[in-house]
């Protein structure tokens, strides 16, 4: 799917589908530049499970998550802010013609 901006150029939305946990150092700068609430700071536990960061006390790690997939409008911001390239972004379908 191709769209056009205000000024008229081509632009493909680029959609957030998965974030990397092993590469995700839970900075939170992806979080910060998204309005859209399509993220959210998660803990691991000493488990390897993934908690709400006020259920428990023995976070190991800090990782975001996707929150709500659907709510991405394929902007970039996230990906352009991540020192840690831990995010796929996939192009939006092509229209049938």
């Amino acid at each position: 799917m191709s769209l056009t901006a205000r000024d008229g150029r081509d632009w493909t939305p680029d959609y957030l589908t998965s974030i990397d946990a092993k590469k995700c150092i839970g900075c939170g700068r992806c979080f910060k530049v998204c309005g859209r609430g399509v993220m959210a700071l998660k803990g691991i536990n000493e488990d390897g499970e993934l908690v709400d960061l006020d259920d428990d006390d023995e976070i190991e790690k800090k990782i975001m998550v996707l929150n709500d997939q659907g709510a991405c409008i394929g902007c970039g911001a996230c990906a352009r802010v991540c020192p840690a390239n831990c995010q796929v972004h996939v192009s939006a379908p092509a229209e049938a013609a």
